[in-house]
């Protein structure tokens, strides 16, 4: 992987419609490839599936609140 954040374009942008599974199948494996790579976005990657994954455990009576 590499760590400079100045190669290429990164993924940031795509990370939660990548953990929603809500990309297209190129979209897809363009984050999944770039994640491989890129330590910064593979961080941020963690850091959003964890947040979904916190979502997962709210009801419907919690967001009213």
């Amino acid at each position: 992987m590499t760590a400079d954040p100045g190669e290429g374009p990164h993924v940031r942008q795509l990370l939660g419609a990548y953990v929603l599974d809500a990309l297209t199948a190129g979209e897809t494996r363009a984050v999944c490839r770039h994640l491989q790579y890129c330590d910064h976005c593979a961080a941020d990657y963690v850091e959003v599936a964890e947040a979904v994954s916190l979502l997962a455990l709210l009801s419907e009576e919690d967001l009213l609140e």
